[in-house]
């Protein structure tokens, strides 16, 4: 069960709390590289979170805007951990739509039709390649 606590707590400790990450170290790494921010400005790992702040994180392609609405240092069950932010609606179309893009998008592997080719086709690529550029005296 998740304790909360009435004072401020790390965002590192408060991201791995809520499950944004599976560990803390992953938490500081992606904060190291400016992928969070806390009311539009990049965080340090020791950053105090309160209540009411406003975080953009981004996880793989994947980008989301939260409100912190509970604060907890100890990690607990999904279910748990969800009641501690609030997704904005805005941010939640866009990942519902960049989802949906994902879906609809060709696999690059489809396009392929035969395959590599064998060593018959490449013998008759590299004999066309040879006698391709022509040397005509126009």
């Amino acid at each position: 069960m998740n304790k909360v606590l009435p004072g401020p707590v790390r965002l590192d400790k408060w991201l791995w709390a809520a499950r944004f990450y599976k560990t803390r170290a992953l938490a500081v790494d992606e904060i190291g590289k400016g992928r969070v921010q806390v009311n539009g400005q990049d965080a340090k790992p020791s950053r105090e979170v309160r209540v009411g702040d406003l975080l953009r994180l981004r996880q793989g392609p994947v980008e989301r805007e939260v409100q912190v609405l509970a604060l907890s240092h100890v990690r607990g069950p999904a279910p748990t951990a969800q009641t501690l932010y609030a997704e904005t609606p805005e941010s939640s179309a866009a990942r519902e739509k960049a989802a949906e893009a994902r879906r609809l998008a060709p696999e690059p592997a489809q396009t392929i039709t035969q395959g590599r080719p064998t060593k018959q086709d490449r013998r008759r690529l590299s004999e066309w390649d040879r006698w391709s550029a022509s040397a005509d005296p126009d």
